[in-house]
């Protein structure tokens, strides 16, 4: 049954047949009740008509043999106030249902027992309201169901007198019989039908995500994530399904395209410091005079400081969190610039931000070491709240940043070409560790050009 009902298509089919049927149910349930109300409302009306006339008659004084009792299929009784019958329908064979089941005059019968409650009657009155019953009669050998309406009349010579008439349930039964038969086979038949339209306009709903499921099964077992699943031209729910799985696809395409260059890279620029120590050792090995011991030294703190920063952006590519701290950020600028020659700092106190006071020191340390490349003879730092932000400001009046490199310095092991030199230029990952980090904490890393014409890096993050 699971398997039988395991698809989106199948269980939809399922649950709007299901919701159809109890609602047809219900719908016919309705139907037939209020048709057979109504229709039974209409037979106690018939009842009581014929009940009336034959109670006028006895209310100007007709004789019991006058009276009009000969319709074929109106089955009448009177009977007195000591409930004896006197006077019936001709062809009355068979009765119940009326408080007696005489069909011929008699004594000794008992008082109907469904005669409505009336108050004295004047001669010549007939009651107002007819007590109802529902029962049987035979006429001419044919037994039918009947509903009955007893009215009460004041004879001026004859005393209280009860009238039963009957008209036949037959037209009600035939109606709701019928109508039952047409709902037997109509209900069925809906259901089908609404089952084969859901099952085909889900079916033709679904099939783009059946097209969409087959490409991403071809991309994961292809491993091209440059391929795109097909976006159906229907601009509902699947079709937006569709761009947003291109959309991530694009994404993850370009999160794996850009870790493998970070890998390609990291090994180039690995490979350097590690061939360069590798040398001096060898020739050290070999010529222990000619050991350059310090640079052996530079060459090991450079990889040091590579590995340091490889290991800082793997850990923000893995989505590490910010440690939930206040940073006074004045406090941390004066630290940083502390023994740095050319640098001032103008800070605003009360400046603070939330966040990891180590990967903030980091990022004043990489924008203040990119200034001192650059700058000629001065830098200079500012801190201020703009707002809700606060701001850090790292300029210098160095030659600035082309506006078309504004972007392209933040990206990883990119070196411009006045910083080409790895003496000077480092591996070019501190703009991209910072740029990284201020994102982290829910901020942004801008350049532009400083009042000194160099460049200004401006650090915008949420205050606290």
């Amino acid at each position: 049954m699971r398997r039988l009902f395991g698809s989106v298509r199948a269980r939809a089919t399922l649950g709007a047949t299901l919701v159809v049927a109890v609602a047809l149910v219900a719908a016919g349930a309705a139907v037939l009740l209020s048709l057979r109300t109504n229709l039974h409302g209409e037979a106690g009306t018939q009842a009581e008509r014929s009940a009336r006339a034959v109670a006028t008659e006895l209310a100007v004084g007709r004789a019991y043999d006058e009276l009009p009792l000969d319709a074929e299929d109106r089955p009448v009784q009177v009977v007195d106030e000591d409930g004896r019958l006197v006077a019936v329908s001709e062809d009355l064979e068979r009765i119940g249902g009326t408080g007696t089941g005489a069909v011929r005059p008699q004594a000794g019968a008992g008082a109907p027992e469904d005669e409505g409650e009336e108050g004295e009657l004047e001669p010549g009155e007939i009651g107002e309201r007819p007590a109802y019953s529902d029962g049987f009669a035979t006429i001419d050998g044919e037994t039918e169901d009947y509903r009955f309406a007893a009215l009460p009349v004041e004879t001026p010579d004859r005393g209280t007198l009860t009238v039963y008439a009957g008209a036949p349930l037959s037209a009600e039964h035939s109606a709701v019989g019928s109508a039952l038969t047409a709902m037997l086979i109509g209900f069925p038949l809906l259901l089908a039908v609404v089952a084969g339209v859901t099952w085909l306009v889900t079916g033709r709903a679904l099939r783009p995500v059946e097209g969409i499921r087959r490409e991403m099964a071809a991309i994961t077992a292809s491993e091209d994530l440059a391929r795109r699943v097909p976006v159906p031209d229907t601009h509902d729910e699947v079709a937006r399904l569709a761009t947003t799985t291109n959309e991530t696809l694009a994404a993850l395409e370009t999160s794996v395209e850009r870790q493998r260059r970070f890998v390609a890279d990291a090994s180039h620029e690995l490979r350097s410091p590690i061939a360069s120590l590798r040398t001096q050792l060898e020739v050290g090995a070999a010529h222990p005079e000619l050991l350059d011991l310090g640079g052996a030294v530079e060459d090991t703190v450079r990889l040091q400081r590579l590995a340091a920063d490889l290991l800082l952006l793997a850990r923000l590519d893995a989505g590490e969190r910010p440690a939930d701290g206040r940073v006074d950020l004045a406090a941390l600028a004066r630290e940083a610039a502390e023994g740095r020659s050319g640098v001032t700092v103008r800070a605003q106190e009360g400046v603070a931000v939330a966040g990891s006071r180590g990967q903030l020191e980091r990022v004043l340390a990489n924008l203040l070491d990119n200034a001192q490349r650059h700058a000629r003879s001065v830098v200079e730092v500012s801190v201020r709240r703009e707002g809700t932000a606060a701001v850090v400001g790292v300029a210098d009046d160095g030659d600035g940043v082309p506006a078309g490199d504004r972007e392209r310095v933040f990206e990883r092991f990119v070196r411009l070409d006045a910083a080409r030199s790895r003496d000077d230029g480092g591996a070019g990952l501190g703009l991209a560790i910072a740029r990284d980090v201020a994102v982290r904490h829910g901020g942004t890393l801008t350049v532009r050009d400083a009042p000194a014409g160099g460049a200004l890096f401006e650090l915008r993050l949420p205050s606290v």
